[in-house]
């Protein structure tokens, strides 16, 4: 298969911080505004947008496991649902089902965590205009809008709690993906080595102690982008 269905990297390579990679991080950032500015008007759609969103985030998935099926790709070193993104991706559609509140806390810690270092510093090997290109950063894009459309439309806050929870989930998912590599030989997490094309890992040491780091730092970072809503919370105690 050729073109931008094709698998023929060397033909549409993705190049880290040029003017399309730019442009999805301008296209995320927008969202995120557009979603605040216009929460009041999207919450009387709200069951449509949700619809939608799923829509987006689970055709996207499935065109990427029938594209790396029709190349000839489809491995169970690569294509297992066990990236965190992939986790991710899948308790968004859940959660635009069920507007579960403690699926919203998963979702959350673990989907802007990952979703934005994907965003980022993206392992992606195929560029602009290709179908991979597209789909990996929407779909990443739309993890990190599911958190901020639940948060400024439908009134959703983050909790202690939930960043307690958010991070055991992520290690019992951590467990699984490192048995799951033992048996496929893969790189699910990022726990069997780095991404080969340059992440924030790499100044986090050297194999298997840059996992240790990871660990601290998703704490860290779980902490981080709770605590604007825990000084509200706070805030709002000492007024009431």
């Amino acid at each position: 298969m050729d073109g931008i269905f094709g698998n023929q990297y060397e033909t549409y390579p993705f190049i880290a911080y040029s003017a399309s990679h730019i442009f999805m991080v301008i296209f995320l950032v927008i969202g995120i505004v557009a979603l605040y500015f216009f929460r009041a008007k999207l919450r009387e759609f709200d069951k449509g947008i949700r619809l939608s969103f799923f829509v987006i985030l689970f055709t996207l998935e499935a065109g990427y496991h029938f594209w790396l099926y029709l190349t000839n790709q489809w491995e169970s070193s690569i294509a297992l649902p066990l990236q965190l993104c992939s986790i991710s991706l899948m308790l968004c559609l859940i959660l635009h089902l069920t507007k579960s509140k403690m699926m919203f806390q998963f979702v959350y810690f673990l989907g802007v965590a990952g979703a934005l270092m994907a965003v980022l510093t993206p392992e992606l090997f195929l560029g602009f205009p290709h179908f991979r290109y597209f789909q990996f950063f929407i779909t990443h894009i739309f993890i990190i809008l599911t958190s901020f459309y639940f948060i400024f439309v439908l009134k959703y806050k983050p909790t202690v709690k939930g960043l307690v929870r958010s991070f055991i989930f992520l290690n019992i998912c951590a467990a699984l993906a490192y048995y799951a590599n033992k048996l496929t030989v893969g790189n699910y997490m990022f726990l069997s080595y780095k991404p080969s094309n340059g992440s924030l890992l790499d100044y986090f040491g050297p194999y298997p102690w840059y996992i240790l780091v990871l660990e601290a730092a998703a704490f860290i970072f779980f902490a981080v982008i709770l605590l604007p809503f825990y000084a509200l919370q706070q805030k709002a105690r000492d007024n009431s």
